[in-house]
């Protein structure tokens, strides 16, 4: 019966990994690379992204440097950044691209924190609903007399443990989060 665990806890893993993808693209005012992960360039028709395109370097913990293979590349990169919403102004000097990552206001901190919550709850709903799913096929198994009253028990019980300690993983990630959000 432990395949139901092992799906639920499959499943669940997959919305941990999306949350902290998600969380990665959370701009704090540190340079992190994961910012770009989202940004397509058009490079000879077609949408390739910046990370297959140039080198990513963090020189400083508030500056991202972006170093293309190909110089070409260098103003469809640029204008791809001033295209997309990350909200930072890249300066070109005809080798790389600079991005400097302005330290956020108190305000600004605030709204990203809130931002970081929606997405905890968001994935907690789904964990919630994995949950719902897994109990639901054990459920019909004992309705079709395939498992005993007693193994479906046993089930639920451990796909709670299981929800209860990816609900867990999501809270430990908000809580780090918020802290590398809030700090200065």
């Amino acid at each position: 019966m432990s395949e139901f665990t092992d799906e639920a806890k499959q499943r669940m893993g997959k919305t941990i990994d999306s949350l902290k993808h998600n969380f990665a693209k959370i701009r704090t005012g540190r340079a992190n690379a994961h910012v770009l992960d989202d940004i397509r360039v058009e490079y000879y028709g077609v949408q390739t992204p910046i990370v297959q395109l140039a080198g990513i370097k963090v020189p400083e913990a508030s500056l991202l440097v972006i170093e293309p293979w190909d110089k070409t590349a260098l103003r469809s990169i640029e204008r791809a950044i001033m295209d997309s919403d990350l909200g930072i102004m890249p300066s070109n000097d005809g080798i790389c691209i600079r991005l400097p990552f302005p330290k956020p206001t108190e305000e600004r901190r605030r709204e990203l924190v809130k931002d970081c919550n929606k997405l905890a709850e968001q994935a907690k709903v789904s964990i919630r609903n994995v949950r719902r799913d897994i109990n639901d096929e054990v459920e019909l198994l004992e309705e079709e007399g395939e498992i005993t009253e007693d193994d479906l028990s046993r089930e639920k019980k451990a796909i709670q443990k299981v929800t209860d300690s990816f609900t867990e993983q999501i809270d430990s990630l908000l809580k780090a989060k918020t802290v590398e959000v809030m700090e200065i």
